[in-house]
């Protein structure tokens, strides 16, 4: 039997108002709204897959899913009606025809994060940063992101009790950069833990605040207990921007 044609639906959101992306039971996700708005204009059951999960009040600039359905569809008119229908936190990008056997999630080959810090507040960026009021010293905080990127297994910034099966992730960039009275930690690698880039980066503000050093990253990495990192970094300041996939998937 010939398998359902298949989509990618590219799409970003505002987390404020959002118990993270995953469908939840009793508190609303991206997930859930998403589904629901492709139910009423497929007029059939859609479950979506999400390329990952972002926790309560996380954003996404981009984040892909995918979904099988066969009745047909005009893209344009989709996309156009769903945003729409969408709250004004939640836009859909683009829909794109992919092969049968793609998988947001599993073939997803690069993903990237942002986690925006404000040096002085800013009414506009309330839910989009975590306000700095003291600077930390970042010049420190680049030399121990620098350590990230001679590791692989990353069990220490890992939420514990987590279901995975391995916690080796091949970083590829750990750096900030600085917009006047922004600054942006960018971090990339080929898949992320439960809550890692947010304890990433308060461990990151410990040893700008003096309250570890770098040569402490070694120590924190190798001893692989989430205890030793430092707490996790609030949620308002993290975004999802980009998941790279092969060519080959889409049609």
């Amino acid at each position: 039997m010939q398998d359902k044609p298949r989509y990618f639906i590219e799409l970003a959101y505002d987390g404020t108002a959002y118990h993270g992306w995953q469908r939840q039971p009793q508190s609303i996700s991206v997930q859930e709204v998403l589904e629901d708005g492709l139910q009423k204009m497929l007029r059939e059951k859609i479950a979506i897959q999400g390329a990952g999960r972002t926790d309560a009040g996380v954003h996404a600039a981009y984040m892909v899913a995918h979904f099988v359905f066969d009745g047909g569809i005009d893209i344009e008119h989709l996309v156009y009606r769903l945003n729409r229908w969408l709250p004004k936190d939640i836009a859909v990008y683009d829909i794109k025809p992919v092969t049968d056997k793609a998988h947001a999630r599993f073939h997803a080959y690069k993903r990237s994060y942002e986690y925006h810090f404000l040096l002085r507040p800013n009414p506009f960026d309330v839910n989009q940063a975590y306000v700095l009021f003291r600077k930390p010293d970042f010049e420190l905080m680049q030399k121990a992101a620098d350590i990230l990127l001679e590791y692989k297994d990353f069990e220490c910034f890992s939420r514990t009790n987590t279901d995975v099966n391995t916690f080796i992730c091949d970083l590829t960039e750990a750096r900030f950069e600085f917009k006047e009275h922004k600054v942006i930690f960018h971090i990339t690698a080929n898949r992320f833990l439960r809550n890692m880039v947010r304890a990433v980066v308060g461990t990151l503000l410990d040893v700008g605040y003096g309250k570890k050093t770098v040569e402490d990253m070694h120590e924190i990495i190798a001893s692989k207990n989430r205890s030793n990192a430092g707490a996790s970094a609030p949620a308002a300041g993290l975004f999802l921007t980009q998941i790279h996939y092969p060519e080959e998937l889409f049609l």
